[in-house]
């Protein structure tokens, strides 16, 4: 019960008026008036609940095929000085053909241990943003701007992100999402070739293309989930720019 009540206040910290399931065909609902003295009751107040899902076209076999080729393609990467530091290469994780993809800066050292993305704090939040969203980690595909953990988490470094990023754009195009999610300065900086603020960046969509020849993919910008934990007054802002993902995925 505890952790229902715990998972519900922290829907009300971020301003989650609506939820929905696992799945992708979205739709709006009415969320949640709880009681918070409910973990004494052991019941909980839910006043109403609507509930649909995301919809999205699994309409390909060759996404997976193609993401394999650029692992083996990147290999023990030693193309920068990070390869020196690093305990493992973070290449990404989550579904092959997701519609919602999302990016970070790079990997931290709970990361470079499992060699897997967002597996931190700052990865649980995000698990929970997503869950928020209706979705697991298993429907959308998580990756970084660089592969290996900077030293002492310092942001990546320009002779460090020239090198990985052909790689990330290899990624892009092989899951093809309908929408980035860029977590963070670096992330969205670096996408979005621009030094503007994050702060400035959010809330808004950006196209974004893997190169001349690519259609354009939408990124939404915004706090990352590391920010929010030191700032967690900001998660409604993140909340808001994760509505406005929801609802260009699905916007009937």
């Amino acid at each position: 019960m505890k952790q229902v009540v715990d998972w519900l206040n922290w829907y009300r910290d971020m301003g989650v008026e609506m939820i929905a399931t696992k799945g992708l065909v979205y739709e709006e609902i009415n969320f949640c008036h709880f009681d918070e003295r409910s973990e004494e009751k052991s019941s909980l107040e839910i006043q109403e609940l609507k509930i649909s899902r995301y919809a999205r076209n699994d309409n390909t076999e060759i996404y997976s095929q193609t993401l394999t080729a650029v692992r083996e393609e990147l290999g023990d990467c030693q193309r920068c000085k990070l390869c020196a530091t690093r305990t493992n290469i973070v290449f990404g994780s989550g579904n092959e053909k997701a519609t919602l993809m999302f990016v970070g800066e790079g990997p931290g050292a709970d990361e470079d241990l499992q060699g897997l993305p967002f597996v931190g704090k700052a990865g649980e939040l995000l698990t929970k943003m997503i869950s928020a969203m209706g979705l697991s980690r298993e429907d959308v595909y998580i990756a970084n701007i660089v592969k290996c953990r900077p030293p002492n988490n310092r942001p990546p470094e320009e002779d460090e992100i020239a090198p990985c990023l052909p790689f990330l754009k290899k990624q892009i195009e092989a899951i093809a999402p309908k929408i980035i999610c860029a977590l963070g300065t670096f992330a969205a900086q670096t996408l979005l070739s621009t030094k503007t603020r994050i702060a400035d960046l959010r809330g808004k969509f950006y196209d974004f293309r893997c190169n001349d020849t690519c259609d354009a993919i939408k990124v939404m910008p915004t706090f990352h989930p590391a920010y929010l934990l030191r700032n967690p007054s900001e998660k409604k802002k993140a909340w808001e720019d994760l509505k406005k993902i929801m609802k260009e995925i699905n916007p009937s």
